[in-house]
């Protein structure tokens, strides 16, 4: 045997060896380990499996509630004299489903519910759920931000003065979705205090305001000309 030939037998010895111990090792390992891997490779199979559960409960929940809110709201908006006098009993129906509903359908229940009660004269009932969407930090900000307007709204003319302008001040700065709004109610705000001066101003601001909703400017307008412009 040459030495090249030497040499690459001898390299082939090594390979295989190396081939032997990796094999070796890995039987080794399988051995010592083999528990785990078994353990982690069913856990990942459990929890693809409980994601796929979880995802399966969880739309059943919003079709159950999907259901649910769409056959209330029927009754709800009814103007029927039996939907009228079902009226309580809708509301107290919108709000149980906002103790179980999913996300959604829990903050449109509230609101809902809020109005209902509102219109039925429980002030107090429907200001507690504005209460609660406003301070519902799931709840998309527009929802929660409209909440709070409702519940101002309706404190405008009873309510705590500075609470109902604190609530207003943040909802009417620049920027914000029912920014008009808002300020139309502090300008109502200011009426009811005296402040009619600082009521007119805001009230012509709001007329000018293109940006301004329709309804919100007509009502600024009209309100202007009868304070004496």
């Amino acid at each position: 045997m040459n030495d090249k030939a030497a040499r690459e037998f001898v390299v082939d010895i090594f390979d295989e060896v190396n081939e032997d111990l990796r094999a070796e090792r890995a039987q080794k390992l399988l051995m010592r380990y083999g528990g785990v891997i078994v353990a982690v490779a069913i856990a990942i199979v459990g929890a693809a499996g409980a994601w796929q559960a979880w995802h399966w409960w969880q739309a059943k929940q919003d079709s159950a509630a999907a259901t649910a809110y769409v056959g209330v709201m029927g009754t709800a908006d009814s103007t029927t004299p039996s939907g009228i006098a079902a009226r309580p009993g809708t509301a107290a129906a919108l709000e149980g489903i906002a103790t179980n509903a999913p996300e959604g359908y829990r903050i449109l229940a509230r609101l809902r519910a809020a109005a209902l009660k509102s219109d039925l004269g429980d002030a107090a009932g429907a200001a507690a759920l504005w209460d609660q969407v406003a301070g519902d930090t799931s709840a998309p900000p527009v929802l929660r931000d409209l909440a709070s307007l409702l519940w101002a709204e309706h404190q405008v003319d009873h309510g705590d003065p500075a609470l109902v302008a604190a609530r207003l001040q943040a909802l009417a700065a620049p920027g914000g979705t029912w920014r008009a709004m808002a300020q139309e109610q502090l300008a109502l705000l200011d009426l009811r205090q005296g402040k009619n001066d600082a009521a007119k101003d805001t009230l012509r601001k709001l007329a000018d305001d293109v940006t301004a909703p329709s309804g919100v400017r007509g009502r600024a307008s009209s309100l202007v000309s009868k304070l004496g412009g």
